[in-house]
């Protein structure tokens, strides 16, 4: 069961094996080009691995946001036959990302609240009665 304390999501292959793997390996090339200057290749190597390993993270991060626009904008419409648009200016895309977790039901007071209160992500999450599991994120 997913609520407040258990939504965050771990992705073991990338956070706990290719992120430190490729930190190593830049921490090693750093080392060895310290040691011979002739090692510049693996350092670029190095570099580029652990640029492009977060770089992945980032585009999925972006694309899920994206998403999760998306589906905060037909919600609202849903429940209010409103478009979101005007709402959405006042809102930062972390405090969209925390609405998200809250039941129909509470989603139209939670938004005036965030909006009237500037309610912080962590706030949001907390105040949500009817969590709304989100099991498909990246």
């Amino acid at each position: 069961m997913q609520d407040v304390n258990t939504h965050k999501r771990y992705y073991p292959l990338h956070h706990f094996i290719l992120i430190p793997l490729t930190i190593g390996i830049f921490i090693w090339s750093i080392i060895q080009l310290i040691k011979t200057t002739d090692n510049i290749s693996l350092f670029l190597i190095a570099t580029i691995l652990l640029i492009t390993s977060n770089i992945t993270r980032i585009y999925a991060l972006k694309n899920q946001d994206r998403i999760i626009r998306l589906e905060m904008r037909l919600r609202y419409f849903q429940l209010t036959q409103q478009t979101l648009s005007a709402i959405e200016q006042k809102l930062t895309m972390k405090q969209l990302v925390a609405l998200r977790f809250a039941g129909d039901d509470e989603l139209l007071s939670l938004i005036d609240r965030t909006i009237n209160e500037n309610l912080s992500p962590g706030a949001i999450k907390k105040n949500i009665k009817n969590w709304q599991a989100d099991n498909h994120r990246v």
